[in-house]
């Protein structure tokens, strides 16, 4: 699994003009899923997405986590993660999990962050997406999966 994670101060996804997913403080997570992707990478996923220290504490140093600040989590699948792009002048995206694979991946890493107790929103999967964000920091970190 590939994940980016961006600290937010807010984020939404739009589908066909409508907002299906919207968040205030906290993380937005682009989610790329693998072929040889399986429980294990979700579960790891989540202890560090829910664990990660992204935000300031009193002194403005990162220590603390997403849930400390009564943040919430964005989810959005993105496919595009494992897009290949070092030959040709096309990216080949045959490093993505086809979704058979990826769904249930997918909301298992979103049920895994709700089992945390944290408020999870979402896009929808396959689905043409328009994100819409304010980035904090600006904060991203790239995180793949051992």
């Amino acid at each position: 699994m590939r994940a980016v994670l961006q600290r937010v101060r807010c984020a939404r996804v739009h589908i066909e003009g409508e907002v299906v997913g919207a968040i205030e403080q906290g993380l937005l997570v682009l989610l790329g899923i693998a072929p040889h992707d399986t429980q294990t990478q979700v579960d790891w996923l989540v202890e560090k997405t829910v664990h990660l220290r992204l935000f300031a504490d009193e002194e403005g140093k990162m220590n603390r986590n997403v849930q400390e600040v009564g943040g919430s989590v964005l989810v959005v699948s993105q496919f595009t993660l494992y897009g290949d792009c070092r030959k040709g002048r096309r990216p080949s995206f045959v490093g993505a999990a086809l979704p058979e694979i990826a769904i249930p991946l997918y909301e298992a890493y979103i049920e895994g962050l709700r089992s945390h107790g944290m408020p999870v929103a979402s896009g929808r999967f396959a689905a043409n997406m328009q994100v819409e964000l304010v980035n904090d920091g600006p904060v991203t970190l790239i995180l793949d999966t051992p």
